[in-house]
């Protein structure tokens, strides 16, 4: 089982009115089960340097079945998985805005959002991850 376009698609604009009601442009990016890009949104007027962030927290979210937000608590010096952004290429983002899409209980895709404030990242892509 994996994330459709139709999937995507409903993520997409569930988050885009989000991203609208808090004033806030953003990417947004859904990949599937396998974290392969299934579509992506730059809202008019989100940052350029934030589509290949919210890509890689799509992926992050899908290859560590977890929201990037709380990967990045246990990021820090000290914690279990520091250093982890390191790993990958460097594709690994620890901050906020990375959310699992889940059925029955089953990571199937992800939704990576990016272009605001860490909590505006995450807001928007709950939001986006409610509407699956």
């Amino acid at each position: 089982m994996t994330v459709t376009l139709d999937d995507a698609r409903r993520v997409i604009a569930a988050a885009e009115k989000k991203a609208d009601d808090i004033g806030q442009p953003m990417n947004i990016a859904v990949v599937d089960a396998g974290g392969n890009l299934i579509a992506h949104v730059r809202q008019d007027g989100a940052w350029i340097g934030s589509v290949d962030i919210s890509i890689s927290k799509a992926w992050t979210s899908r290859a560590f079945d977890i929201q990037t937000k709380d990967l990045g608590d246990n990021a820090q010096p000290g914690q279990q998985f520091y250093g982890i952004h390191a790993t990958n290429n460097g594709r690994v983002a620890i901050f906020a805005g990375g959310v699992p899409l889940t059925t029955d209980g089953t990571v199937v895709g992800a939704v990576g959002v990016s272009g605001g404030a860490g909590d505006q990242d995450q807001a928007v892509a709950e939001a986006g991850a409610a509407a699956f």
